[in-house]
């Protein structure tokens, strides 16, 4: 393999060394949280560690809460920074070991393939157990201890019998193991974060962890307060229910989050999800309410735990806002014969993303309110200018979108707003002797991506790259023009002759080629607006140094707020009158303090980077008004072709179409030969779990499946 013998030069070493101690220092800080869990419901940790951590902590700036900032808020946020620094050091560094064969783990290979949990690994597998195994010990011991002093305490006559005491113990610990679960509620579904590529992960892959711990925890806090409605009616308190006090929990802050919860949780039943996918989406903006009435239910204190996800949630969903407030330049789109749309937008030269990378895209003409995510099929090194998605008509929404952009009278402009890209961190294609990428319908977009990857380093770099065999399957001859994306609008010639492409498409419904079927791509371009910008990375191209500031700075302003508050209104108040300030008005401190320090810390990084960007979108704007471009009001059938004419005759040349049949994936993996297959598969689930059924199977040595799904 190319570059496998390449000498490392000092300053990669010194990138190395680096990012190992980032990582070791990680993986200790994780631990030693991993292992704070695992020691809170022990009897030790609550009579002998807090005590003695309160005693170091408990000072007139931040209270009794100091403790648990300490030892829950603290390290997340800390691993948080460092992944920003850790990510920020290998995308500077270009280590993503093309050279390097990895060979695929037995831990790493498919485990189930069918069932609720979808295609999940034996990792996933072993960490899913140990989560729950985390659980079922907390909540054992929890009641263990329990059951053992209430067993131990007298009992009064007319007091709660012992049947109802324990069923509120019950209720109490559920409510504390479902702390745990929301403690990872939000970590997969930041988009921006930098906890999940360390290790490897991305959003839109971890989406179901998001899901799991979803269930899980809907699971427990319907029980807990199920148990305390059934405590409260068997002795005589019903009235607790609308009880909101000052001091403690608030019983009615906790009904109504959990009825904002319950709400959020039905509208993700499945089939109702794909039926009505707006009440899914509008009713998941209920995490809102939900988080905001936790927080006044168990007293910011308690909800600290819990703050580090969702601060991190709350960074990102900031910075997402401010980026989508501006609409981008729309330059052109492809209209396909297979109702779908390629849409092309400039961007800056610095936005850099890898392949299968999404982003989500608003189009308020068809709904201001609604995002939807799409996958990029351009190539950042390739097309420095310009960013591809495409979109297939499927659903209500671009079933609008493609019936604006296919109307015999074009539009002259389309405003969409955006937010990402969001994507891997690294890429490590080269590791395989051939690449099989098994699609099915628009299942094909992520693998352009990978495609015009390969095609970059193969006519750049003059690079060996793996065999790739494309499989592709469609229901119609008109869904053969996706093959016309896997070339870019380009005005550079890409030569792609000297790789070795392979790409057999099967028609499932047609018998045969229907000439009277147009199969390319239209052209539709759109006339430039000067309050349109390219699209551009919202902290620039030093982001993640950016975001790791804004992490660290926000919660140090946040804790320079609250201690002077603590000290100067809260202390007071506590220590120097018959009073305790009230709970609900502390959390609502809290709350409005952490609001206000990202909110200023993310402006300003914002800003700092816009004028940089603005002062880029002027000179790329500029370059568009010189250049000659086709005008904007006309169709222009197969256009770019003029100037691609060589690599689509390849493109044609390495193209086997079989009409009215199914590819047989088992003989077709089976028969790839080389040491190390990477086999990838994008589409249908059943699509997908069938490959994954075949490279699981042990029939072979050489295929390391990977599941590429942007579903949810």
């Amino acid at each position: 393999m190319a570059q496998e013998n390449v000498k490392r030069s000092p300053s990669q070493i010194k990138y190395t060394m680096v990012k190992s101690i980032i990582r070791l220092f990680v993986f200790l800080v994780f631990l030693g949280l991993l292992f704070i869990f695992i020691m809170m419901p022990v009897t030790t940790f609550k009579q002998k560690w807090i005590p003695k951590i309160q005693a170091k902590t408990n000072s007139t700036y931040f209270g009794v809460q100091g403790f648990r900032i300490l030892i829950y808020t603290f390290p997340l946020l800390l691993i948080a920074t460092l992944g920003c620094v850790y990510i920020h050091i290998a995308t500077k560094s270009n280590q993503i070991d093309n050279g390097k064969k990895h060979e695929t783990t037995i831990w790493k290979r498919p485990m189930l393939v069918k069932g609720p949990l979808g295609i999940v690994s034996i990792t996933e597998i072993a960490f899913l157990l140990m989560f729950i195994a985390l659980l079922v010990w907390t909540l054992a011991t929890y009641l263990h201890n329990d059951f053992l002093s209430i067993a131990s305490l007298p009992k009064e006559e007319h007091g709660p019998k012992v049947w109802q005491e324990k069923l509120e113990s019950v209720g109490l610990r559920l409510g504390l193991v479902g702390n745990i679960c929301l403690v990872l509620l939000f970590f997969p579904v930041t988009r921006g974060t930098s906890v999940l590529p360390m290790f490897g992960l991305t959003s839109e892959g971890s989406i179901k962890y998001h899901i799991w711990v979803g269930h899980v925890l809907m699971t427990v806090f319907t029980l807990h307060g199920v148990c305390y409605i059934i405590y409260w009616i068997s002795t005589n308190q019903i009235s607790q229910m609308l009880k909101w006090n000052k001091i403690g929990v608030s019983n009615l802050a906790g009904e109504i989050s959990l009825l904002a919860g319950l709400f959020l949780w039905v509208a993700t039943i499945p089939k109702l999800r794909r039926k009505f996918f707006e009440l899914f989406f509008y009713t998941h903006n209920l995490y809102i309410i939900f988080v905001i009435f936790f927080i006044f239910h168990v007293g910011i204190s308690f909800a600290n735990i819990m703050l580090p996800g969702f601060y991190l949630f709350m960074v990102d969903r900031y910075l997402r806002f401010l980026q989508s407030r501006r609409g981008v330049r729309l330059v052109s789109a492809r209209v396909l014969p297979c109702e779908a749309v390629e849409l092309n937008f400039s961007k800056g030269h610095e936005l850099s993303y890898n392949p299968t990378s999404v982003m989500f895209i608003n189009v308020p003409s068809i709904s201001k309110l609604q995002w939807h995510p799409f996958t990029i099929t351009s190539n950042s090194n390739l097309e420095q200018d310009k960013l591809s998605v495409v979109i297939k008509s499927e659903g209500t929404w671009t079933k609008k979108l493609y019936k604006l952009l296919s109307n015999p009278s074009p539009i002259d402009r389309l405003q969409i707003s955006v937010e990402g890209p969001y994507g891997p961190a690294s890429t490590n294609y080269l590791r395989h002797d051939t690449l099989v990428m098994i699609s099915g319908g628009s299942g094909i977009t992520p693998f352009i991506s990978i495609i015009r990857e390969l095609i970059y380093l193969s006519t750049t770099f003059k690079c060996k790259t793996p065999n790739i065999v494309l499989i592709c399957s469609f229901k119609n001859t008109s869904s053969l023009s996706m093959l016309d994306l896997i070339l870019p609008i380009s005005s550079t010639p890409q030569d792609i002759s000297d790789m070795q492409l392979q790409i057999e498409a099967y028609i499932t419904r047609d018998k045969e080629f229907k000439s009277d079927i147009p199969i390319h791509p239209q052209t539709l371009w759109f006339k430039p607006n000067p309050t349109d910008a390219p699209i551009h990375a919202i902290l620039g191209p030093n982001g993640w140094i950016w975001l790791g500031a804004i992490i660290s700075s926000s919660f140090i302003i946040f804790l320079i707020i609250i201690g002077i508050i603590t000290r100067y209104y809260i202390f007071p108040i506590d220590h120097n009158t018959n009073k305790i300030f009230s709970y609900p008005l502390r959390s609502f401190i809290h709350m409005l303090a952490i609001c206000v320090s990202i909110v200023v810390v993310a402006s300003v990084a914002v800003l700092s980077n816009k004028k940089q960007n603005a002062k880029e979108a002027k000179q790329i704007q500029n370059m568009e008004g010189s250049t000659p471009t086709v005008s904007p009001n006309s169709m222009i059938y197969n256009a770019d072709r003029e100037l691609e004419s060589f690599p689509y005759q390849s493109l044609v040349e390495t193209t086997n179409v079989h009409y009215g049949a199914r590819p047989d994936l088992s003989r077709l993996l089976l028969e790839i030969k080389g040491s190390s297959v990477g086999v990838f598969a994008s589409g249908p689930k059943q699509l997908r779990q069938n490959v994954a059924t075949i490279c699981s199977s042990g029939l072979v040595e050489n295929l390391h499946f990977e599941s590429i799904s942007f579903t949810w």
